[in-house]
């Protein structure tokens, strides 16, 4: 540079400024995203008794945090259905339709969405105006249950990739074999693997967005390193804090709508990674938010379908209830609905609290919404199984205890049987479990 020319102060001035505004070496490479993401909603259109959740409010969140991004995503990591009286009754219908209302970008399926039955989901795919994405799904060609396995968004002159996967483990353990019928369940890191390969060149940043455990994703991030970022659902709690792997992130909200999961993070097209991520859950609590109209119209549309059924008060809690407690007030109204000397579900059976006051059979349909039937066997204290034991200690090894639980616990008794582990026949097959609940409760008037 000619010496002469740093000698006139505007000059200096003006070269200065230069350089202020030149972007560093490597910036403009940079680009900035948002992904927001839920999962296991379950059907709760509405708030829960604490006032938490309910899908219009979720939609007024949703809408104000995305106004005016161009960069943005939302997906849902599966189990949209069951889990409220209307989806149990219209077979999960109506949550797909109000779901697209709330602006999702892609989803892929949950365990639960199987509970219809594998014919039902080619209609939440038909409803849905987003991608239902599950790529691990296939018949015995190797065609997709959903479809497709993956849809590719361009933002910020970015292709993202958007992988759906589903629990590789769940039949058996999650659903019955008759539920997914001719369809099976592919490794869940084998196929991310093998459809990364499949997409080089054709996407820049690989999400997945999976119904899966921890364990699953922890997996993906470790052996699949084109993958930046995995978004799930299935374990409910949700994380405290966001996971990270290297430049790799893992990232679950809690379920039943109750937050809303937001992950800010800078990705570099050169490089193909994320130099940085953030990310927050923003409670989504009906005392602060209104509604969406629009939703809220569908919703209330929907809920009055079932109230003359469901709105209906059977007794009274003078405490709320919930965990073991809950637990323990299911199994002896089953026991004593069905004439057995002792029940037994499993925690994952029931799926909600019941507040304290008027009891309602919408409380019952939410605690346990599954079409499950009490069934009930008669075995030798001594042939009872350890997770039994625990619960009730004093049982006698010669007596002959009849035992009640529901038929899907028992279906996966015989699937374990199958792999080789002990197995329990129940032949006797008896009311709803949900039903002979409600009863026990009308009867009881009064729970303490």
């Amino acid at each position: 540079m000619n010496r002469s020319f740093l000698k006139h102060p505007f000059r200096i001035w003006l070269l200065g400024l230069l350089v202020a505004i030149t972007p560093a070496a490597g910036q403009d490479s940079i680009r900035s995203f948002t992904i927001f993401h839920t999962n296991d909603l379950h059907a709760h259109l509405r708030p829960d008794a604490d006032g938490l959740g309910g899908l219009a409010y979720l939609a007024t969140e949703l809408r104000r945090e995305r106004a005016g991004c161009s960069t943005c995503l939302y997906l849902n990591a599966g189990d949209l259905v069951q889990g409220t009286p209307v989806s149990t009754l219209f077979r999960g219908v109506p949550v797909y339709r109000i779901s697209n209302l709330l602006g999702i970008d892609a989803a892929t399926l949950g365990n639960h969405e199987f509970d219809y039955g594998w014919q039902n989901i080619p209609t939440f795919v038909k409803i849905a105006r987003y991608p239902l994405v599950t790529d691990n799904v296939v018949d015995a060609d190797g065609r997709l249950l959903t479809g497709k396995g993956y849809t590719i968004k361009k933002l910020g002159g970015v292709r993202i990739a958007v992988i759906g996967v589903v629990l590789d483990d769940m039949v058996g353990s999650q659903i019955t074999r008759e539920q997914i019928g001719p369809w099976k369940v592919e490794p869940i890191v084998e196929t991310v693997r093998k459809t990364v390969n499949e997409l080089h060149g054709k996407a820049d940043l690989f999400v997945v967005v999976g119904h899966i455990h921890s364990s699953d994703a922890d997996k993906i991030v470790r052996q699949v390193p084109e993958v930046s970022i995995v978004v799930i659902g299935h374990e409910h709690t949700g994380y405290k804090e966001i996971r990270r792997f290297e430049n790799h992130y893992t990232v679950e909200a809690k379920s039943y709508g109750v937050e809303l999961g937001r992950l800010d993070f800078r990705f570099d097209t050169a490089k193909h990674e994320v130099v940085s991520a953030d990310w927050k859950r923003i409670p989504i609590d009906s005392h602060t938010i209104a509604p969406a109209p629009d939703v809220q119209k569908l919703v209330d549309r929907w809920e009055a379908k079932v109230s003359k059924i469901v709105d209906v008060p059977i007794g009274e809690a003078r405490r709320r209830l919930s965990g073991v407690d809950l637990r323990r007030m299911i199994e002896t109204a089953m026991a004593e609905e069905s004439g057995a000397d002792i029940a037994w579900i499993n925690n994952g059976n029931v799926r909600d609290f019941l507040p304290m006051g008027t009891v309602l059979a919408r409380h019952i349909w939410d605690i346990l919404p599954f079409d499950n039937f009490i069934v009930t066997g008669t075995f030798r204290g001594a042939d009872l199984p350890a997770a039994i034991h625990r619960e009730f200690p004093d049982l006698q090894p010669d007596r002959m205890y009849k035992v009640a639980t529901t038929d899907f616990t028992a279906a996966n008794q015989a699937a374990r049987e199958q792999l080789g582990t002990s197995g329990m026949q129940f032949p006797v097959k008896g009311p709803l479990q949900r039903d002979a609940v409600i009863e026990w409760i009308r009867k009881k008037k009064t729970l303490d």
